[in-house]
């Protein structure tokens, strides 16, 4: 019996030591922390981290555009669109998400209620007059859908780009890796290999001008990982919010008669092409515009097509 306890104290031991080390390794995020752009503001669950963009010059401003990123990669994902949006006469808001980017980290339930709330907050405190162009990308698709469907008197119109939510089918999650204590500890220790550290993406370069490499993109995604939260941020988000099928909710958005686009490689692995096909049996209004060899990094790897179709929608639209 004393050898089992040795035994099961040794084992307890192994483990605990990585996880504290790995915690202990962080630092929680402060004000201090933010780069010279940009800043936090308070909402009813922390700071968020939000930055405006806006036309040069004195021309008309057209209208606002607010973007919504998606489940792990923070706003750095829109820089190669945000000056062909500007230079079109666009305000654009981008923000991180809680627990992601230069935004804190709350213990709190990362549902869709928490990102519909937050985006609403958001938008209230910065006190827009106009209706607002919607462009979510990945989990920003159902964010932004949510959205829309509640406060459509207020969207001018929605775009999504390789959005989640389209799957005909929601697979099982419950593996001893999303499991209470087991897979806290698991995505603590072993986080980077889960969201693939060094390989984030499906694409390693493009020859867009405006695009984010490979070499560029590594860095600016490992800076948010030295704050506390993240990862527990990512597994509530696994855990709470319906990543795969919200057909339910496109459903209900598809009869408020708002201006739809859909932007979708045809080679995305994340979220597979397939599900564009529900996206016209919705939406069979709505636009759908898919890149022949794009991947689900279509947002960074090609910016220039991206950033031209959304504009192209959205003057039909204006």
């Amino acid at each position: 019996m004393e050898k089992f306890f040795i035994l099961l104290s040794i084992i307890v031991i192994s483990l605990a030591l990585p996880y504290i080390f790995k915690i202990y390794s962080l630092k929680k995020i402060s004000e201090q922390d933010l780069p010279d752009s940009g800043s936090w503001i308070e909402l009813s669950r922390g700071n968020i981290y939000f930055e405006w963009f806006l036309p040069k010059g004195n021309e008309e401003i057209k209208g606002t555009i607010v973007l919504v990123h998606g489940f792990s990669t923070p706003s750095f994902v829109w820089r190669g669109l945000l000056d062909n949006f500007t230079n079109s006469g666009y305000k654009v808001l981008v923000y991180d998400h809680f627990g992601r980017g230069h935004s804190e980290r709350p213990s709190v339930k990362y549902d869709k209620y928490l990102y519909l709330e937050t985006l609403r907050e958001l938008i209230l405190s910065q006190e827009i007059q106009d209706k607002i162009h919607l462009v979510g990308y990945s989990m920003g698709g159902p964010v932004v859908g949510y959205y829309a469907e509640q406060y459509p008197e207020e969207t001018q119109s929605a775009s999504l780009i390789a959005p989640a939510g389209f799957s005909k089918s929601i697979p099982d999650l419950r593996s001893w890796t999303t499991m209470p204590i087991l897979g806290d500890w698991y995505w603590r220790v072993f986080g980077d290999r889960l969201y693939g550290i060094g390989n984030m993406s499906e694409t390693r370069f493009s020859d867009d001008p405006l695009s984010i490499n490979e070499d560029e993109f590594v860095p600016l995604f490992n800076e948010q990982l030295q704050y506390r939260g993240f990862n527990e941020a990512l597994l509530s988000t696994i855990r709470n919010f319906n990543l795969f099928d919200v057909r339910d909710m496109y459903e209900s958005l598809s009869t408020k008669k708002i201006p739809m686009l859909a932007l979708w490689g045809k080679q995305d692995g994340v979220v597979p092409f397939s599900g564009s096909l529900e996206f016209q049996r919705i939406f069979p209004d709505g636009k759908l515009i898919s890149i022949e060899e794009g991947t689900h990094d279509i947002t960074y790897r090609q910016p220039s097509q991206v950033s031209k179709e959304i504009l192209d929608f959205l003057e039909s639209v204006d």
